[in-house]
């Protein structure tokens, strides 16, 4: 039996406390803040409460694997998991709309050809078809094994594009999403679809390979999951079971630096000078230059890190929670997506470290009677990918108003009278971000994605340091809910099996 010190209580180092545990080892949770679940906050006010971080889960089956695994209660019996459907409701600066149903690739095709026309559907499902076969090609080594030494097999972008063929000049391929949405969907309103999708996950559709079809594919297909009483429930029941199998948690313990002893990680030292003593540590947070003094954890002959991993130019999110009069219509759409007419202009803007005057705004409805004081009231986030803290002052008060603002009178698209039944208003920025989770300018890391040469990847569980590994979404592989899962799974995996460990099967 190891001993083995976790940094961080986010939800991917949970996931591989509670496995090592079951492992046999003894695992104590070292977290700065006094709470667990990392980004899954939740804010309660005025007897509204509202999710401060993700939503919706996707890809649920992550987390059914770690409480099949880790104890007999399944995950269902822990929380509540309701299908979202519609799964997404659209609306376009044109003024068209459309619902897309949840996990069904028949039903979103014949609502696209519906609202849309021209062929709509039959793009977008043509699109959905190629996506399918770059998860197939890259599924296994971007997402349930290590990152591997020969990692480069991921640089190569496993999208099929389909070929431009272009008068008198060389036929050219998709490299990117926005070069999908243009040469592939063509309808511009398509290609906002699809760069929502980026956006959502923090990614620049310019830049971001066309490899990120694998995020609507995954959306689209394994459906979208809201859990009742919000997403904290879910950070809830991991903590839970981590408490089940005997893992110790020390909240307001903030680790200086990761000992190290005889060429390995033997320990942390907190910032009040206290050492505890491990034969392995797990970092669970963003990984830090000054964390293991005088050690090159990794570096681009290991694995080809993403800028934004860092922190510096990564996307944020602003939030604006809002407590409302009157109650939630039965007709509601749990979350509907309202596209600017100038998708353009707010790239340059997220991406360059500005303010966008027209942001991609989501509106969360949720159908939950613990979000609100009661039937004749409703509780609604908007949420904006934007620059962090740091190119953009998000202490500025004033900004913070202006900014709320816009997301209200776009919404309004959404919540029709939106603005005449706010009762409360709550505003959340990557200062926020920053505080609850750590993460330099409250960025928020996406998901690793294969193509681009590797530059979207993310650093390997495994370092150079012996005995020191990474879980959470700064590490393989990459940001998002399940993605943290998964990473947690490898962790444990690499632990409990040794070098030998290639993956879940």
């Amino acid at each position: 039996m190891a001993r083995i010190a976790v940094i961080g209580a986010g939800m991917g180092a949970m996931a591989a406390a509670a496995r090592l545990a079951v492992a046999g080892h003894r695992v104590t949770v070292y977290e700065r803040s006094q709470t667990y679940g990392g980004s899954l906050g939740r804010h309660a006010d005025e007897g509204f409460a509202f999710d401060t971080g993700p939503g919706l889960l996707h890809l649920p089956a992550v987390y059914r694997d770690l409480f099949v695994k880790t104890g007999k209660e399944p995950l269902e019996r822990c929380v509540t998991l309701a299908q979202v459907d519609p799964a997404s409701r659209h609306v376009f600066a044109d003024g068209t709309a459309v619902s897309l149903p949840n996990a069904s690739r028949a039903g979103t095709v014949a609502a696209l050809d519906a609202a849309l026309g021209g062929g709509a559907g039959t793009k977008w499902g043509a699109f959905l078809d190629r996506a399918r076969d770059a998860w197939d090609r890259s599924r296994r080594p971007l997402l349930e094994e290590p990152l591997r030494p020969d990692w480069q097999v991921l640089a190569r972008d496993p999208y099929p594009a389909e070929e431009r063929r272009r008068l008198l000049r060389p036929a050219r391929r998709a490299g990117t999403v926005a070069e999908i949405g243009a040469w592939e969907l063509a309808d511009p309103r398509l290609a906002a679809l699809l760069d929502g999708y980026a956006l959502g996950y923090g990614l620049d559709p310019l830049r971001a390979p066309a490899s990120a079809a694998l995020l609507p594919y995954m959306e689209e297909t394994f459906g979208s999951w809201y859990v009742m009483g919000g997403m904290r429930a879910l950070a809830r029941a991991v903590y839970e079971r981590c408490l089940a199998r005997k893992v110790e948690f020390a909240f307001g313990a903030e680790v200086a630096r990761v000992v190290e002893k005889d060429g390995r990680a033997a320990g942390v030292e907190l910032a009040d000078g206290t050492v505890a003593e491990a034969d392995r540590v797990v970092l669970g947070a963003r990984p830090r230059p000054d964390l293991v003094p005088g050690q090159e954890l990794w570096d681009e002959g290991d694995v080809t890190v993403q800028p934004r991993a860092g922190g510096a130019g990564a996307a944020g999110r602003f939030v604006v929670l809002l407590a409302l009069r009157g109650g939630r219509p039965a007709d509601a759409v749990h979350r509907t997506v309202v596209h600017p007419a100038d998708g353009a202009a707010e790239r340059a803007a997220v991406f360059g470290g500005r303010t966008a005057a027209h942001p991609t705004v989501t509106v969360l409805r949720p159908d939950d009677p613990s979000t609100r004081p009661d039937a004749a009231h409703e509780a609604v986030t908007l949420t904006a990918t934007v620059a962090p803290h740091g190119p953009v002052d998000w202490t500025d008060e004033a900004l913070r108003a202006r900014y709320a603002d816009t997301l209200i009178d776009a919404a309004g698209a959404a919540v029709p009278g939106l603005r005449e039944r706010v009762l409360h208003t709550w505003v959340r920025t990557p200062v926020e971000t920053a505080a609850d989770t750590g993460a330099e300018g409250g960025a928020v890391p996406a998901p690793a994605l294969a193509g681009a040469g590797g530059g979207f990847l993310h650093a390997a569980n495994r370092t150079r340091l012996p005995g020191l590994l990474l879980a959470g979404g700064w590490s393989h592989p990459g940001g998002g809910l399940a993605h943290a899962g998964m990473s947690g799974a490898l962790v444990a995996g690499t632990v409990v099996e040794g070098d030998g460990f290639r993956g879940s099967q």
